[in-house]
């Protein structure tokens, strides 16, 4: 299969990979720990472009993104390629791997950036998980993640208009997985992540994201947005649809 032909590839040496210590599969656990579990991982550098594992292969690997970007997809009965989650540094793909009983990968997982990968076999992650109870908490905590993402994709696909699908995303994601700060709920997400999520145009997303911005409800980074205040979101849409 072709992620079995990929990870026979050119394997990145231990010191030019640094797991990212933002990973939520790492989270919480000792320095002992951590140690053990990066310690059993193997390393894999792959090619923009390349497709890490295919939609219906065997669910042998988990994988974490030490440094890149990744994508879901999914190939429907009719051939059209759907495009989903995107994947940053620090995130973990392959999650079926930890399941007791042998599976496959629901969607694929496309390389979007040359990218550096930590990998675990599944006998060895499913052991790790066995003794160290965290890490399976951790990844059951990402699972939900998926569910989040999926309610706020499908909630957005009914609404009315750009901007009402774009607050819904937004107010779904805070509420599945913001982090509260000091400012308000903080979210790693892209522009592109959003736009998918909502079924517009990264443009389109951009130029409301933007507005948003304009009106103080929402501060925008490079791949975070702080939602200061949920109900100025919607207050705002519902005195414009220029962007339906």
């Amino acid at each position: 299969m072709v992620m079995k032909e990929r990870l026979a590839g050119t394997a990145a040496s231990s010191n030019t990979v640094s797991p990212s210590s933002r990973s939520r599969l790492l989270d919480g656990l000792t320095t002992s720990d951590r140690a053990l579990v990066l310690a059993a991982a193997s390393r894999r550098y792959l090619e923009a472009k390349s497709v890490a594992v295919n939609q219906g292969d065997a669910a042998q690997y988990l994988f974490l993104i030490s440094k890149g970007r990744a994508r879901h997809f999914y190939i429907t009965p009719q051939g059209k390629k759907i495009l989903l989650l995107w994947l940053i540094e620090g995130q973990i793909f392959g999650g079926a791997a930890l399941l007791p009983t042998p599976t496959e990968y629901l969607v694929g997982t496309e390389i979007l950036s040359d990218t550096r990968l930590l990998l675990w076999p599944r006998h060895t992650i499913r052991a790790l998980a066995a003794r160290i109870p965290r890490l399976l908490d951790n990844a059951l905590s990402i699972a939900t993640d998926y569910l989040t993402w999926y309610i706020a994709a499908h909630t957005s696909m009914v609404s009315h208009s750009a901007k009402q699908r774009l607050a819904q995303v937004l107010v779904t994601f805070a509420n599945g997985f913001g982090r509260k700060t000091s400012e308000g709920t903080s979210l790693d997400l892209t522009n592109e992540q959003l736009a998918n999520a909502a079924n517009v145009t990264p443009f389109t997303a951009s130029r409301i994201l933007s507005s948003w911005r304009r009106t103080g409800a929402i501060v925008k980074t490079r791949g975070q947005l702080v939602l200061r205040s949920p109900e100025h979101l919607f207050s705002v849409n519902s005195q414009s649809s220029r962007f339906s």
